[in-house]
């Protein structure tokens, strides 16, 4: 049976926020007890706008890991790697670079955006043309059913799956393969081959989703099949060839609420981050330091929370209660601006506490973190070696 594996990666470009947190890591945390899950150091895309920094991708990697452990990542549940130390991504890359048109890449919506952004750099590479399509071959290579992404990174998803498509369409169409289809279906059993011929016919000529549905889950269920039997049994039923690459789904993921310190969007180049380990000193100042609703320029003057950075950390980490205290006092100068911050520093502080105590066998033990990502290679390796095998296969590669 396929497994539903999901499939994300994080940059080394610095030290984690607690907008990484909101904004990914707590959601890994849930889909690695739903999912079969491979999170990893996406190193060679830190490579294609920090090329002239490679020391601050090198310094970054261990950190980054460790905040991913400290976040609840766990590695008896999740699989976590290095991009760079399984290099099969970057031969599936380059194979895919083959086939894929020079216009898919150049209408991704951030490939423009992110030059605007990031107009300090120079972009103009090969390498940052070509990212989203290394970004498609880190999914596919693992067969990936789910990706969880922002709304902003739905694109990349989707020309994830036109590859897919495109590779399978080229590719798929082995010499005899519907005699292959036939051996294949013999296999498991007479009954059952009619009951899958069936449900084809249905889904072909009728369109009925229902029976695409149960053919697949026959096809699924069967423990006597190849993988490459199933992949053309599965390609046969919708008119396509042998499937070789998975088209994956975007599993759209809730944009993170919380905002940095100034209001404006949490980010290391705006300076108004908390880090994901930073000490309760540090943490407290900035936060009782935070600007609020220029209107309250003395304690005694009301103020609308609204306008005010402190509420959206309120929206995010604040009950009801306190949230309902915060609105009267400040609208009505019940309360100083000190007195609505303090929730927010008790509750800060309350979900980085078991972050730090997780993340201390690591800082004093990094063989420990080493090794995590030693085992998640070997892990990662073996599936994206089968993967390869049989893209070199099809591709005419194989040599044997």
């Amino acid at each position: 049976m396929i497994e539903e594996r999901v499939v994300s990666g994080m940059r080394p470009t610095g030290t984690l926020h607690l907008g990484h947190y909101h904004g990914a890591l707590k959601n890994w945390a849930r889909l690695q007890t739903e999912y079969p899950s491979f999170f990893f150091v996406a190193d060679w895309h830190a490579l294609t706008t920090h090329y002239t920094e490679p020391d601050i991708v090198e310094a970054s990697v261990w950190d980054m890991v460790i905040d991913w452990l400290a976040a609840g990542i766990d590695p008896s549940q999740a699989t976590l790697f290095i991009q760079s130390r399984v290099p099969e991504h970057a031969e599936l890359f380059t194979l895919l670079a083959m086939s894929t048109p020079l216009g898919w890449l150049e209408r991704v919506p951030t490939y423009k955006d992110q030059q605007e952004k990031l107009a300090d750099r120079d972009l103009a590479t090969y390498g940052f043309l070509g990212y989203p399509l290394l970004q498609a071959a880190d999914i596919l290579i693992y067969r990936a059913a789910y990706v969880p992404v922002g709304e902003d990174q739905v694109p990349h998803v989707e020309l994830t799956r036109e590859v897919a498509r495109r590779f399978n369409h080229m590719y798929g169409r082995e010499p005899g393969f519907e005699d292959k289809v036939k051996a294949a279906a013999k296999k498991m059993g007479s009954r059952k081959a009619k009951l899958y011929f069936e449900l084809r016919t249905r889904f072909q000529e009728q369109g009925d989703e229902g029976a695409l549905e149960t053919a697949r889950a026959l096809v699924d269920e069967q423990q006597n099949l190849t993988s490459g039997d199933r992949e053309r049994l599965l390609g046969y039923l919708e008119g396509s060839g042998r499937i070789i690459l998975v088209e994956p789904d975007a599993l759209l993921t809730e944009a993170s609420r919380l905002p940095g310190l100034d209001g404006a969007k949490m980010s290391k180049s705006y300076g108004n981050t908390i880090g994901l380990r930073e000490d309760a000193a540090s943490v407290t100042k900035k936060i009782r330091t935070m600007p609020t609703d220029p209107a309250r320029v003395k304690r005694s003057d009301p103020g609308d929370p609204e306008k005010c950075p402190v509420w959206q950390f309120h929206l995010v980490y604040s009950d009801d209660k306190t949230k309902k205290w915060v609105q009267e006092g400040c609208r009505s100068a019940g309360i100083g601006c000190l007195e609505c911050k303090q929730p927010v520093v008790d509750a800060v502080l309350a979900e980085q506490a078991p972050m730090r105590e997780r993340a201390q066998k690591y800082v004093d033990d990094p063989t420990l973190v080493r090794n995590i990502l030693a085992d998640g290679c070997d892990k990662a390796r073996a599936i994206a070696r089968e993967t390869m095998r049989e893209v070199r296969e099809v591709m005419g590669l194989a040599y044997t």
